[in-house]
């Protein structure tokens, strides 16, 4: 370390640092950078977007300032913060996808206005919503009379049904726990999650999707999907998935049922 001469009574030397050549790479994500809103209360998403990116994959993760109770009314507001999120997910290195991680959100704001205002905050990316990735995991499956297991209220639970009919699916039971507490649903067993989900299939049902971001589906996705025969989707599963696809990633991932091994298909 080089010094310089210090004035009279100065008590620190001043650095003076020798000058060198640093070279640059493309970081971490070399392949692509994915970036995600998350709501504020969320104990599973980041994690399971961590484990599900692939080498060269980086994730870049805000979160919504939003309460703890999981309602319609509280849903319908996270759309306030929307542009403003975006707009904070690394600006200079420029995401190729900004993804709304929240099913329950997507389908209470609607996948159209939600598009808008990450346009709006993040106009460089590709918008989408997790629910825009589940619906098309189901389609490139082919699944078309399905069940879905939620954790949530009725009330939002009804909204869910009647977007996935409009979608074009044949929902044959849904079934919710009626849990508010959005941290709690991070601290729900994945044991139960697992034979709650396969409590409610049915021999006609093409598949089985578990909805929401929140809960560690998972964790035992495989499990479900081994002990059902056939094709299960998740909240996080599926917008992996479909944001990796986005970005032209078409890694097979392995332990998280079917849909990791198919490419892109049919979208949104």
């Amino acid at each position: 370390m080089s010094q310089a001469a210090t004035p009279e009574g100065a008590s620190e030397s001043v650095v003076r640092s020798t000058p060198r050549t640093v070279p640059y790479d493309n970081g971490t994500h070399w392949r692509a950078l994915l970036g995600f809103i998350i709501i504020s209360m969320d104990l599973v998403m980041e994690e399971n977007i961590y484990r599900l990116s692939p080498e060269g994959v980086g994730p870049s993760v805000t979160r919504l300032n939003s309460p703890n109770d999981c309602n319609v009314a509280t849903l319908a507001a996270q759309i306030d913060g929307m542009a403003e999120a975006a707009s904070i997910l690394q600006p200079q290195a420029r995401p190729a996808v900004v993804c709304y991680a929240c099913t329950s959100g997507s389908i209470v704001i609607g996948e159209d206005e939600v598009r808008a205002e990450i346009r709006r905050g993040a106009p460089w990316a590709k918008p989408s919503t997790l629910v825009t990735g589940a619906v098309n995991a189901l389609r490139r499956l082919d699944a078309h009379k399905i069940v879905v297991a939620t954790p949530y209220l009725d009330e939002i639970n009804t909204m869910e049904a009647a977007f996935l009919r409009d979608k074009g699916f044949d929902v044959l039971d849904i079934q919710g726990l009626n849990i508010e507490d959005c941290e709690a649903m991070g601290r729900i067993k994945p044991s139960f999650i697992r034979d709650f989900a396969l409590s409610i299939d049915r021999e006609d049902a093409d598949a089985i999707f578990v909805s929401c971001g929140g809960i560690r589906t998972l964790d035992v996705l495989q499990e479900i999907e081994d002990a059902a025969g056939k094709p299960v989707v998740s909240s996080n599963q599926a917008m992996m998935w479909d944001c990796l696809r986005r970005a032209d990633i078409d890694d097979v991932i392995e332990g998280y049922g079917q849909l990791f091994h198919m490419g892109w298909g049919q979208s949104e």
